[in-house]
C-alpha cells in the first residue's frame, strides 16, 4: 500500500515552494521561498521512485536516508520522517534551506537523470524539521548517563555545534570557545538572512545551551585564553575555526578606500539585522546603500554579496568573474535569484586596477577560455585590447577564504599543518599530530560546504568519546 503512494513522477510535474516577487523580497532580508502546505509537501515527496540505489543517499555527504523520509512524508508520517531525517542531520532545517542541493542530492537523482525533473528533497527537508519545531518534536538533550570528561570546541560554526551536540548526547561535558559575540559562525554572520533567517540558527544554539553545553563568547583564542591553557583544562579539545582569511585583490589601486572585504560586508548586515550597533556600517563604510557596486568573485560568497547589496539599496550591482556561466563555482539557482532581483553580471572579465581613493573606478580586463588547467577547468586568458573602464563607489572581494597560521598564532609548534595552511587531520577519526587533538571543517578541507562541516563534526564527536573510553580505561588501569 505505501509503494502506491509513490512513484507519481510520470504524472506529477516538479514543483518548487513559491517564491515570493522580486520586487517585493529585493526589498527585506526574509527568506524568499514560502513554505510547502501538507498537501503539496505530500505530493512532492509522492514523486520519489524509491530506487533500488538511492543515488540522492550516496551523493549527500552526511548519506541522509532520503527515500525513506520523502515515503514517510507522502503517507503523512511527518514525526517519524523528522526522527529519521535527524538520525544523520544534526541540523536538516539549515541545510534543507542552505545545501547547494542542485549539485548534491537533486542534481544525482535518477527521475532528474531521466528527464522527469528532481524531487525537491531540500524543500521538503526543510518543510519536515520546521514542522517539528511547531509541534514540539525537537526534544531537548537529555543525556542517559553524565561523564565527568569534558571536551573544548574551539569555533561555534556548523561543525563545532555538531560535534557539541553529539558530544552532549553522550554526556561529556563541552565548552565552546568562539571568537565572535554570537555562536553560530558562518550561519550567523556570513550567510544572510534571505537564505537562512537568524532566529533557525538561535534555536539550535538555544537547544545545545538549555541541554549543558557552555559557550564562552568573545574569545578569541591566542589572545584571551591560550591554546594550552585550553588543552589543560579539558580532557581533549576540538579545532573547528573555518577559514576567514580574505583572498586579497593585488591588483594596482587595491588598497583605496571603498574596496572592502566579503566578509567584512556580510557580518556589518548580519549584524545589523540583529540590531546591533555598527559604526562602519552607519557611516557607510560596509554599507551599499546609493552605490555602484562591483563583486569581484563567482562563488557562492560572491552571490550573497551581490543580493545582500541590492537589498541595502545601491543604485547598481555588477558581479565581475573571470569565466563563464557554465564554469562558476556557485550555484546556478543563486545567480538566477540575483538576476531577478535586478543583479548583472560581466562574465569573462578580470580586474586589472582601481582607480581613485575613495575608488571611482575600475579598469576591466576581458578573458577568453584557454586550456585546462590541473583541475580539468578552462583556464581564463586576457583578450588583447579587451580592457574598458567600469564605474564604481564600492568594490566588494569575494575571492575566496584561506586559513589562517594557527601554530603561529597560538604559538603550538607541534600542530602540524599542510602545504595549504590548513590542519592536518586524520581521515575519518579526526585526529590531529597532537595528541588528544582533532580537528574539523574548513580548517581541515579548506573553504568548503556547511554539510562537510557537519559531517566532519558528527565524526570527530564519536571519535572523541571512543579517545575518552580509552583513557578512561587506562586511568582505571
Amino acid at each position: 500500500m505505501a509503494q502506491q503512494r509513490m512513484l507519481k513522477f510520470v504524472h506529477t510535474a516538479k514543483e518548487m515552494p513559491e517564491k515570493r516577487d522580486a520586487t517585493v523580497r529585493s526589498q527585506d532580508f526574509h527568506e524568499i521561498y514560502r513554505e510547502f502546505a501538507d498537501a503539496k509537501a505530500a505530493e512532492q515527496a509522492s514523486r520519489c521512485s524509491q530506487c533500488g540505489v538511492p543515488y540522492c543517499h550516496s551523493h549527500c555527504p552526511l548519506h541522509n536516508n532520503i527515500p525513506d523520509w520523502l515515503r514517510l512524508t507522502a503517507e503523512g508520517r511527518l514525526q517519524e520522517a523528522y526522527e529519521i531525517s535527524q538520525a544523520t542531520n544534526t541540523f536538516p532545517e539549515i541545510c534543507g534551506r542552505i545545501c547547494p542541493q542542485d549539485r548534491l542530492c537533486e542534481g544525482n537523482c535518477v527521475i532528474e537523470q531521466s528527464g522527469h525533473g528532481t524531487v525537491t528533497i531540500g524543500a521538503i527537508e526543510k518543510y519536515i524539521t520546521d514542522t517539528a519545531w511547531d509541534m514540539g518534536w525537537v526534544k531537548p538533550i537529555k543525556p542517559a548517563v553524565e561523564r565527568a570528561e569534558s571536551v573544548g570546541i574551539i569555533g561555534g560554526g556548523p561543525g563545532g555545534l555538531a560535534a557539541a551536540d553529539a558530544l552532549r548526547r553522550a554526556g561529556v561535558q563541552v565548552t565552546v570557545y568562539e571568537r565572535h559575540d554570537r555562536a553560530g559562525g558562518l550561519l550567523t554572520y556570513g550567510i544572510p538572512g534571505f537564505k537562512l533567517e537568524k532566529d533557525v540558527v538561535m534555536s539550535r544554539v538555544k537547544q545545545l545551551e538549555e541541554g549543558g553545553v557552555e559557550f564562552v563568547l568573545n574569545c578569541n583564542v591566542g589572545e584571551d585564553i591560550s591554546f594550552d591553557a585550553i588543552r589543560g583544562k579539558h580532557d581533549a579539545v576540538l579545532i573547528a575555526t573555518g577559514v576567514y582569511k580574505t583572498r586579497d585583490l593585488r591588483d594596482p589601486g587595491a588598497d583605496a578606500a571603498g574596496i572592502v572585504r566579503a566578509i567584512d560586508f556580510l557580518t556589518a548586515s548580519n549584524k545589523k539585522g540583529f540590531g546591533d550597533d555598527v559604526p562602519e556600517y552607519d557611516d557607510g563604510t560596509l554599507n551599499a546603500e546609493g552605490k555602484r557596486v562591483l563583486v569581484i568573485g563567482g562563488g557562492d560568497t560572491a552571490m550573497d554579496c551581490v543580493r545582500t547589496s541590492i537589498r541595502q539599496g545601491a543604485t547598481s550591482v555588477k558581479c565581475v568573474y573571470r569565466r563563464d556561466r557554465a564554469n562558476m563555482p556557485g550555484s546556478q539557482r543563486e545567480v538566477k535569484n540575483a538576476e531577478e532581483e535586478g543583479a548583472e553580471f560581466v562574465w569573462l572579465a578580470a580586474p586589472k586596477a582601481f582607480s581613485g581613493n575613495p575608488v571611482r573606478s575600475v579598469t576591466i580586463q576581458r578573458m577568453k577560455l584557454g586550456a585546462p588547467d590541473a583541475s580539468g577547468r578552462q583556464s581564463p586568458e586576457p583578450i588583447e585590447g579587451g580592457i574598458y573602464e567600469e564605474p564604481a563607489d564600492l568594490v566588494i572581494q569575494a575571492l575566496g577564504f584561506e586559513p589562517e597560521n594557527l601554530p603561529e598564532m597560538w604559538g603550538v609548534d607541534a600542530l602540524e599543518t599542510t602545504r595549504w595552511g590548513t590542519i592536518k587531520a586524520a581521515f575519518g577519526t579526526h585526529a590531529t599530530s597532537l595528541p588528544g587533538v582533532y580537528a574539523v571543517g574548513d580548517i581541515v578541507r579548506g573553504a568548503s560546504l556547511v554539510v562537510w562541516a557537519i559531517r566532519d563534526g558528527r565524526e570527530a564527536g564519536a571519535e572523541i568519546v571512543k579517545y575518552l573510553d580509552g583513557a578512561s580505561r587506562v586511568a582505571a588501569e
